[in-house]
C-alpha cells in the first residue's frame, strides 16, 4: 500500500500547479494533505476532477487557513476528525482514517510562529497529540504523517546552528516533542531506513532556497513499532513541485 503525505500550501493554488498530474505520477493508494487553506466544500470543488479516490477533509473555522484532507482509493472503515479537545479542534489539523490493519493519521502540527509566540501552545499540542495517538494505538497500529513543523536533528536542516532555539521548527521544546513520540515507540521511517541521507521536504520561498537546497526535513511518516518491519520503501520526492513542501512517501506491506 503506497501512502503519500504532502503539505500543498493551499489546495486551490496547488491545482493550478499540476497537482492532478503529480497525483497520477505518484501512483499512491492514499494521499494525505496538509494546509489545504479552504473550507470543505472548496476542497471538494478544487478536487472535482480527481477520480477514483474517496475524499475526507477537515477545515479550520478560520477561512483560508490550515486544514487537512485525505484522498483514498480504498474506503476507510471509519474516519474521525480532530482530537476531541476544544482548544485544538478549531483549525482542522487532524484526520484519522481506520483501515483493516492500522490507523492512518494526517496532521498539520501548529507552527510556533514568528518570535515563537505560539511555542507554549505548541508544547501543549505535542503532549496532547501523543496521548491521542497512544489511545488509537490501543486498538490498532498507527501510521501518522504530515507536516510536523520540526526538524529533528542537525542533519534535518541545512543551517542548524543559526536556527537552534531561535527559529520556529528547531527549538529544543519542539525537538523534545518529537523525541517523546519516538520514545513512545513511533519510528521515523525515513531516518530509520536512511540514517545518513541528507534530504529536505520544505524550503523557504525567499532567496532561492529550493534551488540552493537550503531546506528543512519537517514532513514525516512515523509508524508504530509493530509496523517497522512492514516498511517496504520510503522517499522524499524533491522533484515534485507545486508547493513550498514536497511530498513524502511510504510503501507499506499489508
Amino acid at each position: 500500500m503506497r501512502l503519500v503525505s504532502w503539505n500543498v500550501n493551499g489546495i486551490r493554488a496547488a491545482i493550478k500547479k499540476d497537482f492532478v498530474q503529480s497525483l497520477v505520477a505518484m501512483e499512491t493508494d492514499v494521499l494525505c494533505l496538509q494546509e489545504t487553506k479552504a473550507q470543505d466544500e472548496q476542497v471538494a470543488e478544487a478536487l472535482a476532477e480527481v477520480k477514483d479516490y474517496y475524499l475526507y477533509s477537515n477545515s479550520a473555522e478560520k477561512k483560508g487557513y490550515s486544514g487537512t484532507a485525505i484522498l483514498s482509493k480504498v474506503a476507510p472503515l471509519s474516519v474521525q476528525y480532530d482530537m476531541a479537545i476544544e482548544e485544538h479542534d478549531q483549525e482542522g489539523r487532524v484526520i484519522a482514517a481506520e483501515f483493516e490493519h492500522f490507523y492512518l493519521v494526517t496532521v498539520y502540527t501548529p507552527n510556533s510562529g514568528s518570535e515563537l509566540k505560539r511555542l507554549d501552545y505548541r508544547q501543549q499540542w505535542d503532549v496532547d497529540f501523543l496521548t491521542y495517538l497512544k489511545q488509537l494505538e490501543e486498538k490498532k497500529p498507527v501510521v501518522v504523517c504530515g507536516d510536523f513543523n520540526v526538524a529533528h536533528r542537525d542533519i534535518d536542516l541545512a543551517r542548524p546552528k543559526p536556527n537552534y532555539n531561535k527559529s520556529a521548527g528547531y527549538t529544543q521544546v519542539e525537538i523534545d516533542g518529537l523525541d517523546n513520540l519516538i520514545a513512545e515507540g513511533f519510528v521515523d521511517t525515513f531516518r530509520d531506513q536512511r540514517p545518513e541521507e541528507v534530504k529536505y521536504s520544505w524550503w523557504s520561498y525567499r532567496a532561492g532556497a529550493r534551488a540552493k537546497n537550503v531546506g528543512w526535513r519537517i514532513d514525516y511518516f512515523l509508524v508504530s513499532a509493530s509496523l517497522q518491519g512492514k516498511v517496504a520503501g520510503v522517499d522524499i520526492l524533491n522533484d515534485v513541485m507545486g508547493s513550498d513542501h514536497c511530498p513524502v512517501l511510504l510503501d507499506l506491506l499489508i
